[in-house]
């Protein structure tokens, strides 16, 4: 090429870059959707993320105290996130005296909290806002006095006990406060794995439809001269420009989804209302690095073919798709896909969350797969189905197949985030619904008792209250149980690890109540420090049978228990069972939390337990139900956080699939231009887009349903013994509806438009 034509070594991208968004603004758009609601859900996970390492509670009626003193409730693994400790632990009453004598100080107090309720003239007990179980203080504890940090912190060294001051005392209000930060933590962690997975998918497909309708500028700027690396920094250019018009408006969205996701979970229970989300620039800086970085990588990634061919190669295809699709990516896509099929195996091997966990996962892996190997698949499914036409067939149907065959890029970079949605909706929904259905499947079957006596208005069952209800007639047996958190150090694959589990209390007279399908010993042997383990966990943490095992109580109490027992249904009692011998005195109230009873269910029995209850202010009787670990059967919270999520990633997902289909309808003005020109009516054009727009739902629909089918009947095999999971009859056809429309929807009303420029102002457009 002569020095005349030669491209400059630096060209000006900038000016370049906005010269061509200005010619693409459909396409762009779905760039814009796609980075507005990755940088809001990006946004919005670490803002929780944050709050989890750096938000504080308020002091409350410790504000007037300048030092307070308090056992430390966290546990502390080597090279991990610190474990809540739920149960309040105890100080030393001596250590007031000790304290007393320290210069500067003028008053020590301690705080003495027990259970208290207050009952009103009609033997009604009062609700407060405390808890129940610590809900009465000593009157000395009221008043507060000047301290010295310093000197403090001296005199309590070594005995394991903590000294906070200013905004950390907040900290000692509540044990079951402060295990909310650890939680954020934890939530956002899983949470930011499926949100940075869908939002680079979806962004980087978003840039791939925008970069492809300007094939022909990017191959005739190779024509003239510019080099493979300038193309790629030009559309890596164009693409920063875009993502940051929508960046800021996304990270202010993601803010303020945080403090709806925050009041969420505070109205759930899941968080307490006292801790705030901590606000800072942190999360924006997070969200700006990463998505910078992946529309950098998407958009270079979606130029590199054009950049490394030849000009006039690149001119000639700028038209068109490669003739065949990529072997290696087909290959890559396939193997993916394999993964998630032996990933699928997960909830036979072991019948815990976590097992169910996978199920969800292995369908994203499979959509990715799909997305990988879909060209291939499309072109050939296309050519079959090409082949098989009659010669009677309409020409809009002929079209629209020809169209699916010659452009299977175009058609799978549709399909697959389609797909995608059916496959993340199905998995993640019935793997939540499977799990609970499950879980009620344990405890009701396993759960002997009746009814259920508890007081948690007065923060525990005053004494003798089981004695009480053992005299009546009709009262086969009665049992108290309750439910602590524990916390249990073990190896696993020659490792240490630990588990914070939360562990029901039971006695051996619980024989009568409880059956957990006990599978060697008895829960008779739960007396002295003992628990009984679920076999899902006995053979990977050495727990058998007669083994010994360490744990760390509720209050940080550390010790050894027997296990007595291994039993089956670990769903529905968890993990683990602690005998009432090893949890005596290692809780807050140290009372009976509630009080499972078996009847000969008679009519005579029932009437004498509700006269029982009634004459006893506080207490409260419910059916056993579901109940067999001290609490209501409501829907878990984590089940509420799942859906919203869900509801949100889906939300996103759809909104920036039907901006991709509208901007990919929006490209093929020239195509239709074309067919109106050699006389294609417009009538038969709209009948083409619909069939195309049919060929593109049925496709997504029967991939999506075809990748989740492996995973959810292994998950209900596993879970519930048989090849379908457990969840509503309307979730598939209100996908299906949702697919169908959207697709329908974002094609039409494209074709529709471009139908309404003359084919020859519309060629000559391009």
């Amino acid at each position: 090429m002569s020095e005349h034509f030669r491209t400059p070594s630096r060209l000006p991208l900038f000016p370049i870059a906005l010269r061509m968004a200005a010619h693409r603004i459909t396409a762009l758009l779905a760039v814009v959707c796609a980075v507005l609601g990755g940088a809001a859900l990006i946004t919005g996970t670490g803002v929780l993320a944050e709050s989890g390492l750096r938000s504080q509670l308020p002091p409350g009626r410790l504000g007037g105290a300048d030092i307070v003193v308090a056992a430390d409730q966290e546990y502390h693994p080597d090279g991990d996130l610190p474990l809540a400790l739920h149960e309040r632990a105890r100080i030393p009453s001596s250590l007031v005296d000790r304290l007393s004598g320290l210069p500067g100080v003028t008053a020590v107090v301690g705080d003495l909290g027990f259970p208290a309720a207050l009952v009103d003239a009609r033997g009604g007990v009062v609700p407060t806002a405390d808890d129940p179980a610590a809900a009465g203080h000593g009157w000395s504890s009221t008043k507060r006095g000047e301290r010295v940090a310093d000197a403090v912190r001296g005199r309590v060294a070594g005995t394991g006990l903590t000294v906070r001051t200013g905004a950390d005392i907040g900290e000692t209000v509540a044990p079951g406060l402060g295990t909310a930060r650890p939680l954020l933590v934890l939530l956002a962690g899983s949470l930011g794995g499926i949100v940075l997975l869908i939002t680079g998918f979806v962004t980087a497909g978003a840039l791939d439809v925008s970069i492809a309708g300007q094939r022909r500028d990017l191959a005739l700027m190779r024509a003239v001269g510019a080099t493979p690396r300038q193309i790629r920094r030009l559309a890596a250019a164009q693409s920063s420009v875009v993502a940051a018009v929508a960046l800021a408006p996304g990270v202010a969205l993601g803010y303020l989804l945080a403090g709806r996701f925050h009041d969420m979970l505070a109205g759930r229970g899941v968080l307490p209302t006292e801790l705030p989300l901590t606000v800072g620039p942190l999360p924006a800086l997070a969200t700006l690095l990463l998505l910078a970085l992946t529309v950098q990588i998407s958009a270079r990634g979606a130029t590199w073919r054009t950049s490394r061919m030849p000009a006039t190669e690149a001119v000639a295809e700028s038209r068109s798709e490669p003739r065949k699709p990529s072997k290696g990516r087909a290959l890559t896509g396939v193997l993916l896909i394999a993964a998630a099929c032996a990933l699928s195996v997960t909830p036979l091997l072991t019948r815990t969350v976590i097992g169910a966990s996978a199920t969800s996962i292995a369908g994203i892996v499979a959509a990715i797969g799909l997305a990988l190997c879909g060209p291939a698949l499309v072109r050939s499914l296309g050519e079959r189905a090409v082949r098989r036409l009659r010669p009677g067939t309409p020409a809009p149907t002929w079209l629209a197949l020809a169209n699916v065959r010659a452009y299977a890029l175009r058609v799978a970079g549709v399909v697959s985030p389609l797909a995608m949605a059916v496959v993340f909706v199905l998995t993640y929904t019935l793997a939540q619904t499977t799990v609970l259905a499950a879980t009620a499947q344990d405890t009701c079957t396993g759960t002997l008792a009746q009814y259920r006596l508890s007081a948690p208005a007065l923060g525990g069952e005053p004494a003798g209250t089981q004695d009480a209800v053992r005299k009546l007639p009709g009262v086969r047996s009665a049992a108290p149980v309750g439910s602590t958190t524990v916390v249990w150090p073990y190896e696993m694959f020659g490792e240490p690890d630990v588990e914070s589990v939360p562990a029901l209390i039971a006695t051996p007279d619980a024989v009568g109540v409880l059956d957990p399908g006990v599978r060697e010993g008895g829960l008779a042997g739960l007396t002295g420090a003992t628990v009984a383990v679920s076999s899902e966990v006995a053979g990977s943490r050495d727990a058998g049978l007669g083994q010994r095992i360490r744990l760390v109580l509720g209050d940080g109490t550390r010790t050894e228990a027997r296990v007595a027992a291994v039993y089956d249904r670990g769903l529905g009692f968890g993990s683990l069972i602690v005998s009432g011998d090893l949890a005596a005195g290692h809780t807050t109230s140290g009372l009976t939390q509630s009080l499972l009873v078996r009847t000969d269910g008679t009519t005579t029995a029932a009437r004498a337990l509700a006269d029982l209850t009634a004459s006893r202010p506080g207490l409260a009787l419910e059916n056993a139900s579901g109940t067999a670990a001290g609490d209501k059967q409501d829907t878990p919270p984590e089940v509420w956080i799942n859906l919203a999520t869900i509801v949100v990633l889906l939300g996103y997902l759809l909104l920036s699939i039907a901006h991709k289909l509208v901007a990919a309808t929006a490209q093929r003005r020239t195509e239709i231009a074309a067919l109106r020109l050699v006389g294609t009516t417009p009538r038969q054009i709209r009948a083409m887009m619909r069939r195309e727009a049919a060929v593109i739902a049925t496709a997504a629909l029967v991939s999506g349903l075809f990748l989740s089918a492996l995973p959810l009947a292994l998950l209900g095999q596993g879970f519930l013994d048989r090849p379908w999971p457990a969840g509503p009859a309307w979730l598939l056809p209100a996908i299906a509806a949702t697919i169908v429309t959207t697709a329908f929807l974002t094609i039409e009303f494209p074709t529709r438009q471009a139908l309404r420029t003359a084919p020859a102002d519309a060629i000559r457009a391009t």
